[in-house]
């Protein structure tokens, strides 16, 4: 006797479908993915891609929304930093709500508003944004902020009519990766300004469609991230982004660009070394609120930072003695200050952030040398 086809369970299969096609796509050839490596950071990828979609989006319910901690050393996406720790609920456009929360010693706390079709979908672009020296903060950490599609003079973020997520923001410099520390702890909430009440109860045929639209957003969610995602020709990328192997572009704000910062500057280049090379970078932080450098793969997912540096913050940073950065990347341990461990991988991405930044952000110069020269002294 076969099973009862449902709603739920043809949306099940077309997860499993989805999960199958982008498998077969998006880490294979289509995406220029052949060796062995590549395939297993991107079918790596894609299990953390999955379980995003199942813990943000699965349950998400807007007219109750929760917050829910995007990304985590486990699951990774969308270009996550082990400086900073992000939340992000479901939101209607239609509606009003409070935020409650504290800077938990954050050097730098915003909240975004992300506009699109809502459900799980890939956001269009940030409608708005607001950063802790927009809203008051007393003398505990705690602010309180509301959400609505009213004009706000301070304490209010606007809702824009397309408005589907709203996205927090609490970066750190500490000495230990904040996101690597499971005793942080950030107190956040959302909540209606009018209380719905609880949902109603549901009928069997009603929490079929239910759980149908909610594996719906997962799909939506699994295929934003990857097959609505194609491959960028160089000259697509933002102009802050380097297509060039260890020479960086100029740091750049990038306007409303989706799941961006408005008041951050970020530069980007892939770095390509042999066993036996590093990449030191010099230059200089400029007057900012925060700044930090880090590695992704090729997926845009961090590296190890629970048990390698694998990113270096301001505090992290031995400065030189004229105030100047010196920074190394490497395969191994080169015997100064500052390195920051590849994990082994002759490529990966390098992406440096300035939070706030006071006038021009100096370009980050980089220079390919032997290993055995740091070891040395003679580089």
């Amino acid at each position: 006797m076969s099973a009862p086809v449902t709603e739920s369970r043809k949306k099940l299969h077309e997860l499993l479908d989805l999960i199958r096609e982008v498998d077969a796509r998006r880490y294979g050839p289509e995406w220029g993915i052949e060796s062995v490596g590549g395939i297993a950071d991107g079918l790596r990828n894609l299990m953390h891609i999955l379980e995003g979609g199942l813990f943000s989006h699965f349950d998400a319910d807007p007219e109750r929304p929760v917050f829910r901690r995007i990304v985590s050393p486990t699951r990774k996406f969308r270009g996550d930093n082990g400086d900073a720790i992000y939340f992000d609920a479901a939101i209607r456009p239609d509606r009003e709500y409070v935020v409650k929360g504290n800077m938990a010693g954050a050097v730098y706390v915003s909240l975004t508003v992300e506009e699109g079709p809502g459900e799980g979908a890939y956001a269009t672009g940030t409608a708005a944004g607001l950063y802790d020296d927009e809203f008051d903060v007393d003398a505990d950490g705690n602010f309180e902020i509301l959400l609505s599609a009213k004009d706000h003079e301070r304490n209010g973020l606007k809702l824009s009519p397309t408005a589907s997520r709203i996205t927090t923001r609490h970066y750190f410099e500490d000495e230990v990766c904040a996101a690597a520390d499971p005793s942080r702890h950030i107190p956040l909430s959302i909540e209606p300004v009018v209380d719905p009440g609880p949902p109603p109860a549901w009928t069997p045929e009603e929490q079929d469609r239910n759980v149908a639209a909610s594996i719906q957003r997962v799909i939506n969610f699994v295929r934003g991230d990857t097959l609505d995602q194609p491959p960028r020709k160089p000259e697509e990328q933002p102009s802050w982004v380097s297509t060039t192997p260890n020479v960086f572009n100029a740091p750049e704000k990038p306007g409303d660009m989706a799941f961006s910062a408005m008041d951050i500057a970020y530069t980007m280049a892939p770095y390509v070394l042999g066993p036996d090379q590093a990449l030191v970078m010099t230059g200089r932080f400029p007057e900012c609120r925060f700044a930090n450098v880090c590695l992704w793969n090729r997926y845009i997912q961090s590296y190890d930072y629970n048990n390698r540096t694998i990113s270096l913050n301001r505090k992290q940073t031995n400065l030189e003695a004229d105030g100047s950065y010196r920074i190394v990347i490497a395969h191994e341990d080169p015997g100064v200050a500052n390195w920051i461990d590849t994990e082994g991988r002759p490529f990966g991405m390098v992406y440096w952030r300035f939070l706030l930044p006071e006038g021009p952000v100096e370009t980050p110069q980089a220079q390919v040398v032997d290993l055995a020269s740091l070891r040395d002294g003679s580089a």
